[in-house]
């Protein structure tokens, strides 16, 4: 894949990309996603390689789409977008992630509607689901410019999430 924006390049994944995503993930940046991450660096180019491999299966419901964000002036990957296949909803549903360098600037709305728009173009997808912490405000409005509405506010537990938490689920339709 590889789509831009105003900004930003919505691309696939290389084995290069380890070292960045490694980083945001000393930074916090995948916690919410993968909880605690001060492994990552053992497992992150098994990762980066499973989701090429999954992408050249070109199948949303089969576990994970995963797709680099990188500034498209320094060429820098700043986070993450993709979709995940929610067993728990039998639903696709969107994931992302900033690193924190680059977090408040609009970056993730921006990557997370070019991968809507792809999404509902490229697969017979009627609807896209998301979740978020009640308490991680930024991710809520992120979904929220994007055009996703909280259909439940409940406990929730992810599959990487070491508890329940209070949490919005979200969906949005294709138009």
């Amino acid at each position: 894949m590889l789509i831009e924006t105003k900004r930003l390049i919505i691309r696939s994944l290389h084995p290069s990309d380890e070292k960045a995503f490694i980083e945001m993930a000393s930074d916090g940046s995948l916690t919410e996603i993968y909880g605690d991450c001060s492994e990552c660096h053992k497992w992150m180019g098994e990762f980066i390689s499973n989701a090429i491999k999954l992408e050249s299966e070109d199948n949303p419901y089969h576990e994970y789409l995963a797709f680099a964000i990188e500034d498209k002036t320094t060429h820098m990957v700043i986070g993450s977008v993709g979709s995940s296949y929610y067993e728990d909803f039998m639903e696709v549903g969107v994931t992302y992630f900033i690193g924190a360098d680059y977090r408040g600037k609009g970056y993730a709305a921006e990557a997370l509607q070019c991968l809507v728009d792809y999404m509902f173009g490229k697969y017979e997808i009627n609807k896209l689901i998301a979740t978020a912490r009640v308490e991680n405000i930024a991710s809520c409005r992120t979904l929220e410019k994007t055009g996703f509405s909280v259909t439940e506010t409940k406990m929730y537990q992810d599959l990487y999430d070491e508890s329940e938490a209070m949490s919005n689920i979200y969906e949005l339709l294709r138009n």
